[in-house]
């Protein structure tokens, strides 16, 4: 991580945010006052919520687990990371090969001043973190810090988990995604997941109009729509599933009790050849 003077950061709690919310809905500490109203409004619409966040949480750490101990990749990626949850990325693919290294990147003031305390590498590999918008990627792939950190050359895993649909209409994710991919080698990965209004329609358009009011924007797609993102790489499988279903873990009860329908998320891993 970078060392020196430090310039301070504007949080802009006054407003809800993603990555607070999320953090709220899977019972952490960062959060304000406006992130717990948008998540007590968002739980009216959609009261699995708090279940759909921990889902995807166990999506990412399966994923991870994969790249790590099958795929062999030992750089990761982690665009839209969110504020430190332990076990987060790092912890996990560190877990399996302690010389993996990670760079995490977000645009949210309060998760680069989480991230400088806690996104700490084992000693054998490196984690750091970019300070960076998704709907800019070469300022995140130009960025020093990344340069010093992972390897261009050498297969990365690249990771947009619950994130893309966050972007602003201006943003065009399909294009942002394929430019990330093209800076990354043959035998990299892409892995994600995505909110869908393919089961709950109503409740995701109450959701998204909720967060669109606060300055926010919630674009769901459907699975085809998902499938997009995938063009010219090689599904992992079992291909774009919900996330329950994504490789499931047999100890996780909770996962085993969901139908088909009950995380309106899907999530994919593909390999670029």
């Amino acid at each position: 991580m970078r060392s020196g003077p430090r310039k301070p950061v504007e949080l802009h709690t006054d407003r809800p945010h993603a990555a607070r919310v999320y953090d709220f809905l899977l019972g952490g500490k960062t959060n304000y006052a406006a992130d717990r109203e948008a998540a007590q409004r968002t739980l009216l619409a959609l009261p699995n919520a708090a279940l759909i966040a921990r889902q995807n949480r166990a999506f990412m750490h399966r994923a991870a687990r994969y790249l790590a101990a099958e795929a062999g990749i030992r750089q990761f990626l982690d665009i839209g990371t969110g504020i430190p949850t332990t076990p987060n990325l790092h912890e996990v693919v560190q877990a399996i090969e302690p010389r993996s290294r990670v760079v995490y990147a977000d645009n949210d003031p309060i998760v680069l001043t989480h991230s400088r305390a806690l996104h700490t590498s084992h000693p054998e590999g490196r984690t750091a973190y970019v300070h960076g918008d998704l709907c800019h990627p070469d300022g995140i792939l130009d960025d020093p810090e990344l340069a010093r950190t992972l390897d261009l050359g050498e297969p990365v895993a690249l990771t947009l988990v619950a994130v893309l649909h966050w972007l602003p209409k201006e943003c065009d994710p399909f294009a942002i995604v394929s430019r990330l991919l093209d800076a990354l080698p043959p035998g990299s990965f892409l892995a994600l997941s995505h909110v869908t209004d393919d089961f709950e329609p109503k409740a995701l358009d109450e959701v998204a109009e909720d967060f669109r009011r606060s300055g926010s924007h919630v674009n769901v797609r459907s699975k085809a729509e998902v499938a997009e993102f995938f063009t010219g790489l090689e599904l992992v499988e079992p291909g774009i599933e919900v996330l329950q279903r994504w490789r499931p873990d047999s100890a996780d009860i909770e996962a085993g009790s969901l139908a088909d329908t009950d995380i309106p998320l899907y999530g994919a891993v593909a390999r670029k050849g």
